[in-house]
Parts: C-alpha cells; sequence; structure tokens
C-alpha cells in the first residue's frame, strides 16, 4: 500500500488475541514526523484490527513516505484492502527465507 506496509504473521499458541506493532524509519522525517506517523496508524489498528484483522496473529505496520500527507480515510481503506487480502490468502509472500 502507498501509505505503510502491513505483515501479519500467525502465531500458532492457541490464543485467539491480535497483537500490533509500529514502526517507521529514519528515512521518513524528524522524530516529530515520525511520531505523528506512529500516533496514525496506532489510530488505524485501534479502528480496524478488532473487526478486521486476523485473529490469533501478530500484525505489524511500518510507515512509509507518502503516509503522512495521505488522507486517513485512504489510509484507512487501503488498511481494509490489505486485511482482506490476507485473509483471503492473496496477499504477496515475501522472501523466502534462507
Amino acid at each position: 500500500m502507498p501509505g505503510f506496509v502491513l505483515l501479519v504473521r500467525g502465531r500458532n499458541d492457541g490464543t485467539l488475541t491480535m497483537r500490533a506493532g509500529y514502526t517507521v524509519t529514519k528515512k521518513i522525517g524528524n522524530a516529530v514526523v515520525r511520531n505523528r506517523m506512529k500516533r496514525r496508524l496506532r489510530a488505524l489498528a485501534r479502528d480496524l484490527l478488532p473487526t478486521e484483522g486476523v485473529t490469533g496473529s501478530d500484525h505489524v505496520l511500518i510507515g512509509r513516505n507518502g503516509g503522512i500527507e495521505r488522507p486517513y480515510a485512504d489510509l484507512r481503506r487501503e488498511l481494509v484492502k490489505a486485511l482482506g487480502k490476507v485473509k483471503s490468502g492473496k496477499a504477496e509472500a515475501g522472501r523466502p527465507r534462507r
């Protein structure tokens, strides 16, 4: 997604709780900008993960460079789309581990 990257990994520990993590690299901007982006990611997760998230999984939102300028409604729509891809199994698997 243009505003963030979503990583979801099942814990397979038998619990149904969802956990969330947030990260924004120094490439995005100074501390004020990074903290603002993390606040937006936390608000998105608080808003959508209880209903749209994958139970028993860890969700990590990684802020991207254009995420701070994007309207909240666009970020919300993108997160719903990304979670839908994860649930349907159509999300990209990423690079295999060596």
